[in-house]
């Protein structure tokens, strides 16, 4: 009998949820193929790195990985063997055919759209002898989802499922319709069959994800068009699914059928990430957000009427061109009247192609700093305070990672929190109760204190002493 060797994949994921979801199924396409993933480039048949635009210095860094990647090409086909190099995502999809010009190491060069086709990419790269590595980039008239093949690598306890994707809302700082494209919602006789399938495989919470996911209208078995909150309704249904989430959401589409879905169905966690950016109204018109300030605090308001102690969490951008002191001080007013468990911050870095990148008025790089730095002081605070609020309280938590301690799991509470317990293993994938001792400003600690560890649809059923009264 001859025994078939596994061909190593190595794939760097960098950026957003979408990206880690994208990583997962292009190991999907790539299995029938032989590839097994593997935790190192050492000794790797095939690495991709699946890039992001939307951090700062993203194209250098590709090109720095790049760099240690082509040498140990080079060494490994010195030595007669073969690797394949190949760029994904939002990089590759902007930068393709300068990657391919300085990098001549690259064999395959292609955009979230097209990783489908990696097949016969990969056909084509092996048998290239033009000395110049294949790009595919362009937008292709068919959806990704009709051609990849079922899932062969299981996520785990909590998955991403991908329902939309691209945006339409063209923000002046950002990239994304330029590298994902026009908005596209899947259909939902798709995603359920998807999300069935995870549950079979042992996931017990589901992430949707988008550009701008509740931005939702995806084609229904009846021909209707079905909204995120209707898709949400019919996905809490499946039996075993204890939990979702959803991530990013934009405010314009923020609708009260949404709002009413998270009143009413208990697994949709009592977390929302909401991206603003800026508090200063004359900034969110820069960065055409279509939206204003209030408009935004009217929805909070909502929001955490609908869900008492909702957990929040947002995106901001300091030193946007011609942001001065008063537009800063504005969203540091933002940030205090909404107060926020989670966030994320950054200083403007401007993207090639896109409109605030030809706008002269540009912040001066110290001025964005000690910017940023006043911003994230005040966002820390929140966060510790939030965390802080839950000491002392019984969070349900799902466990789904080993942790960096002997005998230590780590999952999510329904806020998001990440929170470490000492528990045995055969307690992974469970939710279960933890009465939460110790808080950080990133990381909560606790105790087990479930008696039989219940199923997780009676836990998701129940969420006992989730702290959901708790308001900073």
């Amino acid at each position: 009998m001859v025994t078939l060797v596994a061909k190593k994949l190595y794939i760097k994921t960098y950026g957003c949820q979408m990206n880690v979801y994208d990583t997962v199924r292009m190991t999907d396409v790539l299995t029938p193929l032989g590839y097994k993933t593997v935790d190192s480039p050492e000794g790797a048949d095939m690495v991709i790195l699946n890039t992001c635009h939307i951090r700062e210095k993203a194209s250098e860094k590709v090109f720095s990985e790049l760099g240690l990647l082509r040498r140990m090409k080079d060494k490994r086909e010195a030595a007669g063997e073969r690797m394949l190099i190949g760029v994904a995502g939002c990089v590759a999809q902007a930068e393709g055919e300068e990657i391919l010009r300085r990098v001549k190491q690259v064999d395959m060069v292609f955009g979230p759209q097209t990783y489908h086709r990696l097949p016969e990419m990969v056909t084509q790269a092996l048998g290239n002898t033009s000395g110049r590595g294949i790009s595919d980039t362009d937008f292709p008239v068919e959806s990704k989802f009709d051609f990849l093949p079922e899932e062969s690598n299981h996520q785990g306890p909590a998955a991403f499922l991908s329902v939309q994707e691209g945006c339409d809302k063209f923000c002046t700082f950002c990239v994304v319709p330029y590298t994902r494209g026009a908005e596209f919602s899947r259909p939902v006789a798709s995603i359920l069959e998807e999300a069935r399938r995870l549950v079979a495989n042992g996931t017990r919470e589901i992430t949707l994800l988008g550009q701008n996911v509740n931005g939702f209208h995806g084609e229904a078995p009846d021909g209707s068009n079905w909204k995120l909150g209707r898709l949400l309704r019919e996905l809490a249904e499946i039996d075993g699914l204890g939990r979702l989430r959803y991530t990013t959401s934009h405010p314009n589409d923020m609708d009260d059928e949404l709002i009413a879905t998270h009143a009413d169905l208990v697994s949709l966690m009592p977390y929302m990430h909401l991206p603003i950016q800026s508090g200063s109204d004359r900034i969110l018109e820069m960065m055409n957000r279509k939206h204003t300030a209030d408009k935004y605090r009217g929805i909070i308001d909502k929001l955490r009427t609908a869900v008492p102690g909702l957990s929040l969490s947002s995106d901001f951008i300091v030193g946007f061109p011609g942001e001065t002191d008063q537009d800063f001080a504005d969203t540091l007013r933002l940030v205090t009247d909404v107060s926020y468990a989670q966030s994320y911050s950054f200083k403007y870095s401007p993207r090639p192609g896109t409109p605030a990148a030809g706008i002269e008025a540009q912040v001066p790089e110290d001025v964005k700093s000690r910017r940023l730095a006043m911003l994230q002081e005040l966002l820390s605070a929140q966060h510790l305070a939030f965390n802080q609020g839950t000491v002392g309280k019984t969070l349900s938590v799902l466990l789904e990672r080993k942790g960096r301690a002997e005998n230590q799991l780590g999952g999510r509470s329904p806020y998001m929190q990440s929170v470490f317990v000492k528990a045995p293993e055969r307690l992974m994938g469970q939710v279960v109760d933890v009465k939460i001792e110790t808080a950080n400003p990133n990381s909560l600690t606790g105790t087990v204190v479930t008696g039989d560890y219940e199923s997780v649809g009676a836990q998701a059923a129940n969420l006992t002493g989730t702290g959901m009264e708790v308001r900073i």
